[in-house]
């Protein structure tokens, strides 16, 4: 439907344009490998979708994402088919009158009657037809005996689990031994529901350029981070220019441990080795401009390393931005700085309330590549260090591949020219209250925050000093 740039559809037409949206934005990620996150915002504010509409909108595109395993399990069973065997686009439609019809409060004639119509323009009469016998069938039974029927067709409880909470088998056992490394595989289920609950919007004031708003409300552990009391995010970020920032108290707490693991002394050089998209640059750059450090930021990405640079413009600091290999850019600067963030490449399987997608996109055969990088990342960090200098390892990610593997690897390499510090301590000192952080079985250092626990991603963070 055409109209001028300052009208806004209304009524029932905004809630067409919801779901319109919402459906490009899942073909989007589907056929294009779009992020949601980026993708989205964008296509909402070109449909001039605002207030609830956008709400709508970011609920049935999220949810979707987020539950898209579960509902292919549902699709399969009342089409009687394989749903690699449904046209993709009509797979879409499809998932998306599914959460409709078990996820929300959307009229069950409403949520069948838009899915076909977004069938019958996607791939015509036939496709539209098949739509609403599926959903029809899905919406004469209940989403618990819909459930009941999914978990039946499981051949093992990690298979249930997959199922049930929607998440790739192979990541359900990765989680299951990373909270067994902490004696705390019975909070399975508990992560996992997590996962898929909507996160609420984290903030945070750069440390002694501004200040956390009257009406907001102060995060529990970074002293700095806050969840905005209401009204857009967007308009506080512009208001502050840049000071008052979105970010994951996780985010917040990774850079802070960095700076906590000993006294930062006047004059120290430090390093964020992959900065993209820089929101731990930020915190950086602000501590370094209170503490008369300086501060370099590296990001192999030219796009990733643009937003780097937007995230620090509102810190009177100068910080070079130079776009290398990270394992490069180290290798030519031995011996030269206090201090190194390594937040590295990851299956970011910490972040899937945020990045929904990602289960969907990464696989057990790409752990090895990662971590063979991350391995390089982190002992090229360690040679880059001045004596007593410290890295910071971040991954957001708690697979224990990416994590206590790398830096055991790492540690072995070095051997007594590294010695690990306690993240755990690191964090808890930079925290305004104690987070409960838990002993790793494999007797290290490394801090492990939880989204069930803490409602943070699932952020990991070990500190390594050379001798």
């Amino acid at each position: 439907m055409s109209r001028s740039e300052d009208q806004r559809p209304s009524g029932r037409t905004t809630t067409q344009t919801s779901r319109r949206v919402a459906y490009e934005t899942l073909r989007a990620v589907h056929e294009s490998d779009a992020y949601a996150n980026l993708f989205l915002p964008t296509a909402m504010q070109r449909a001039g979708l605002e207030g609830s509409d956008a709400a709508l909108c970011t609920e049935l595109t999220y949810g979707t994402l987020r539950r898209e395993g579960t509902y292919d399990a549902v699709i399969a069973l009342a089409a009687d088919r394989d749903v690699r065997d449904i046209d993709p686009a009509v797979l879409d439609a499809l998932r998306l009158g599914v959460h409709q019809l078990l996820s929300t409060r959307v009229a069950s004639h409403a949520a069948v009657n838009e899915s076909v119509e977004l069938a019958r323009s996607a791939a015509g009469r036939g496709a539209a037809g098949f739509v609403n016998a599926v959903l029809r069938r899905i919406s004469r039974d209940t989403p618990g005996e819909w459930m009941m029927r999914v978990a039946d067709t499981a051949r093992s409880d990690d298979e249930r689990l997959g199922l049930l909470f929607s998440h790739p088998v192979w990541v359900v056992r990765a989680f299951r031994r990373a909270l067994a490394a902490e004696d705390r595989a019975d909070e399975l289920e508990a992560l996992l529901t997590a996962d898929n609950a909507s996160p609420r919007v984290t903030m945070a004031a750069l440390p002694g350029l501004a200040d956390v708003p009257d009406d907001a409300r102060r995060t529990p552990y970074s002293p700095f981070g806050f969840r905005a009391g209401g009204g857009d995010p967007d308009a506080l970020i512009r208001a502050s220019g840049g000071r008052l920032r979105v970010q994951d108290e996780g985010s917040q707490l990774a850079a802070l441990a960095l700076l906590a693991a000993q006294p930062i002394q006047q004059g120290e050089r430090w390093l964020d080795l992959c900065a993209g998209p820089g929101g731990k640059t930020a915190v950086l750059a602000a501590e370094a401009l209170a503490h008369r450090a300086t501060l370099e930021a590296n990001e192999i990405s030219p796009a990733r390393a643009g937003l780097v640079r937007r995230a620090i413009a509102g810190v009177p600091l100068e910080v070079t931005v130079t776009e290398e290999d990270g394992r490069v850019r180290a290798a030519e600067s031995p011996g030269t700085y206090d201090r190194i963030l390594v937040d590295a490449p990851c299956t970011g399987l910490g972040a899937l309330r945020r990045r929904p997608e990602a289960r969907w996109r990464k696989a057990p055969s790409d752990i090895p590549d990662l971590t063979s990088l991350q391995r390089e990342l982190l002992s090229s960090a360690i040679s880059a260090l001045t004596p007593g200098g410290v890295v910071a390892y971040v991954t957001c990610s708690p697979h224990l591949a990416e994590t206590s593997g790398v830096v055991a690897e790492v540690t072995r390499e070095w051997g007594d020219a590294v010695e690990e510090l306690s993240a755990r301590d690191a964090v808890t000192a930079a925290s305004v209250t104690d987070p409960g952080l838990l002993p790793q079985a494999d007797g290290s250092g490394r801090a492990q925050l939880w989204p069930h626990r803490h409602n943070t991603d699932a952020m990991s963070i070990s500190l390594l000093r050379r001798r």
